[in-house]
């Protein structure tokens, strides 16, 4: 049984915004995060949990290196239903962790 992926409104409109080379890695993120789960991003550069959320299961992962660095932050809403959430793509210097 495959994951399923949502976006918040905010991370859909912070997805609309990226280039298309952004957009591109960010669909393969997703594709590996269906079907592999919320680990798949451990393959992923600079992946790692978010400490410190009140026992929220946050994660991130680099979408590209460079001058402009752009990250996924997603959280795991239910393990036994398999959902999880985008909730910001874009710049690391903006990220919410």
């Amino acid at each position: 049984m495959q994951w399923t992926i949502c976006f918040s409104n905010k991370a859909k409109k912070q997805a609309q915004r990226l280039s298309e080379r952004v957009l591109l890695v960010l669909r393969l993120l997703v594709q590996d995060l269906q079907s592999k789960g919320s680990t798949a991003g451990s393959r992923w550069p600079n992946y790692g949990k978010l400490k410190g959320k009140r026992k929220r299961d946050l994660r991130h992962c680099h979408l590209t290196k460079g001058k402009s660095t752009y990250v996924c932050c997603w959280e795991v809403i239910d393990k036994k239903q398999k959902i999880i959430e985008v909730y910001y793509v874009g710049t690391h210097e903006q990220a919410p962790y």
